[in-house]
């Protein structure tokens, strides 16, 4: 899980995995914004194998479903609890997306992760990238107290990714 300033951190990240991880690690897609467009959808399919999620509940429907589902197979996921693409020097807080995944598989390894600089290669709006130097730095992994509640869950995690900031 990191912080979320432009469409490349999904590609900074998993390009900073492993290559034997990178099979089996797929980044979690908005739904409505990825499948938008026949290149959208192939980008994040064919190549990344994204989980898509609904950013909207539908009715009784789970929208961590696709991701339960996708943990439940083995796979690993790339989260960015924000929920969308920030703007400021800091991540917005943290949805409750990443505490429910944490209750519901409390074995599963939770790293944090920053990724640096990389709202100057892809600035929200903008399509061309800019030659700029990133970097992804990860943490130490977390795992969910005992008796942790959601909110300080939710800060503790975000205070992990923010610290790798000056790292």
């Amino acid at each position: 899980f990191a912080n979320h300033q432009s469409h490349a951190d999904l590609v900074l990240i998993w390009a900073a995995l492993p290559t034997e991880l990178r099979s089996i690690t797929r980044p979690i897609a908005a739904r409505d914004y990825w499948t938008a467009s026949t290149f959208k959808r192939w980008i994040t399919t064919a190549v990344f194998n994204a989980v898509y999620v609904e950013r909207e509940r539908k009715g009784d429907e789970d929208p961590l479903q696709p991701l339960i589902d996708a943990l439940d197979s083995g796979d690993s996921l790339i989260i960015f609890p924000e929920g969308t693409r920030g703007h400021g020097e800091e991540p917005q807080p943290f949805k409750s997306g990443l505490y429910n995944l944490a209750r519901r598989f409390p074995d599963v390894v939770l790293v944090p992760a920053w990724i640096h600089n990389v709202q100057r290669v892809i600035p929200k709006g903008e399509v061309i990238p800019v030659p700029v130097l990133c970097s992804v730095t990860f943490g130490e992994p977390l795992k969910l107290g005992a008796d942790e509640d959601r909110a300080d869950f939710l800060r503790r995690a975000r205070d992990a990714v923010v610290t790798l900031r000056d790292v």
